[in-house]
């Protein structure tokens, strides 16, 4: 396709998905309905079914060949749930039926009857009634703000504008099933680390608190006195008893409210999120996974078309990180005040220099789309090789640590015997 022509159906298609937007409420108000029906055999059977109306409850029953002799509402349904994995497989899916040539609505009513038991089915059976009755596809998106963020909304409308929906769900579902991917492997690269410290904090608050008392009391029988290291474990074993439970009360409420701030208060994830990026051992890679995030969704939606400026206004919290996040949308302020984007990357400073040169260069060959997803690639096989090497270093290390501690312990409990025998 021209890329004059496709800028212009991706700002038409921003336009209209604007227009739309306004007129569409923000969540989707169903009921949960209690129903009891008699089958085609004769079967009475019932239950509880969540429709958007009493006459859609009547037709989703009748689709499964039930007769609904009784239909009561019991108030307002919760909002769907799904999780990241499921509405990634849904993208998947739905692209894969788009690609096969069925059309929108017969694709999202076929997944509306052959997903799992989850909250895709309602989402998918929502969807169809919205198109159905007249609504874009991106607008009825957007009526779903938790399963469907913005880039997601913006990127179908494109396709959907462009006639290539199928192709654009699918970039999609590429896009969030390496994200998902990269997600994996940090969760496994420390999942070891931190077991093995958990189990470290276990044996040793385990050892203080049964094990010690009992040498305690042998140590009161001898008369004499005890070695530095012996006391000083007596004493930490006095205090895990008398303030333990206290102690560990404290810090579980002093968790809770810490993640209560980080979900409620962008201050305090901002604040957090400036000391990932400033921890030696954790820095670079914070930034390159923030960074290769935010190069990879900005080069899909650039190859979708997109303008550069319209692109950056979609980027909102793309990143996982309010540092990228605020510093996304100087960009897009200094870049509609004229500036190029690799100097207003620059002057934010938290993109590294590996992504802003190329950039620079590519400014003027017109091929930021193509840089953007090249370096986010090999950024993110970057962050691979470091989790790897992470993982590889941290298993003897923590190991060590574990030896370590428990040896002292032992050492400090039996250097009394040791100096006892010495004497007799």
């Amino acid at each position: 396709m021209n890329p004059t022509r496709s800028t212009a159906l991706a700002r038409a298609a921003l336009g209209a998905r604007r227009d739309d937007q306004s007129l569409t409420e923000p969540h989707i108000l169903e009921t949960r309905f209690r129903w009891k029906g008699v089958l085609l055999d004769g079967a009475r059977r019932g239950g509880l079914l969540i429709a958007p109306d009493r006459a859609t409850a009547h037709a989703l029953l009748q689709a499964e060949g039930i007769i609904a002799a009784r239909l009561d509402a019991l108030g307002p349904a919760a909002p769907a749930r799904t999780s990241t994995r499921e509405v990634t497989a849904f993208t998947r899916q739905l692209a894969n039926l788009l690609c096969a040539g069925l059309a929108l609505v017969q694709a999202l009513e076929l997944l509306a009857r052959t997903s799992p038991r989850s909250g895709l089915p309602r989402v998918a059976s929502g969807l169809a009634r919205r198109i159905t009755a007249g609504q874009r596809f991106a607008a009825a998106l957007a009526a779903y703000p938790a399963q469907f963020d913005r880039l997601y909304c913006e990127l179908a409308g494109i396709g959907e504008a462009t006639g290539s929906l199928g192709s654009a769900l699918a970039r999609l579902a590429e896009q969030r099933e390496r994200a998902a991917a990269q997600r994996a492997k940090l969760r496994a690269a420390l999942a070891y680390p931190c077991g093995v410290m958990a189990l470290a904090v276990i044996v040793t608050a385990a050892l203080l608190a049964f094990v010690v008392p009992t040498f305690e009391q042998v140590f009161d029988n001898f008369g004499a006195a005890l070695p530095g290291p012996t006391r000083a474990v007596m004493a930490l074993s006095a205090f895990l008893t008398d303030w333990g439970p206290l102690s560990l009360a404290a810090l579980a409420a002093i968790a809770l409210v810490a993640a209560r701030l980080m979900r409620g208060r962008a201050s305090a994830r901002m604040a957090f999120d400036r000391f990932l990026l400033a921890a030696p051992a954790v820095a670079p890679l914070a930034r390159a996974i923030a960074a290769a995030r935010w190069s990879r969704a900005l080069g899909t939606l650039l190859t979708a078309g997109i303008p550069l400026a319209d692109a950056l206004g979609v980027l909102a919290n793309v990143t996982g990180n309010a540092v990228f996040t605020a510093a996304n949308a100087e960009i897009e302020a200094r870049l509609r005040r004229g500036e190029r984007l690799a100097h207003a990357m620059r002057a934010v400073g938290c993109f590294p220099a590996a992504l802003v040169e190329p950039l620079a260069v590519a400014e003027e060959s017109s091929a930021l789309d193509a840089v953007l997803l090249d370096w986010s690639t090999l950024a993110e096989r970057e962050v691979d090789e470091r989790l790897a090497f992470a993982s590889a270093c941290a298993e003897p290390l923590l190991v060590m640590v574990l030896g370590l501690v428990i040896g002292s312990l032992i050492v400090a409990l039996y250097l009394p015997v040791i100096e006892l025998g010495n004497v007799v």
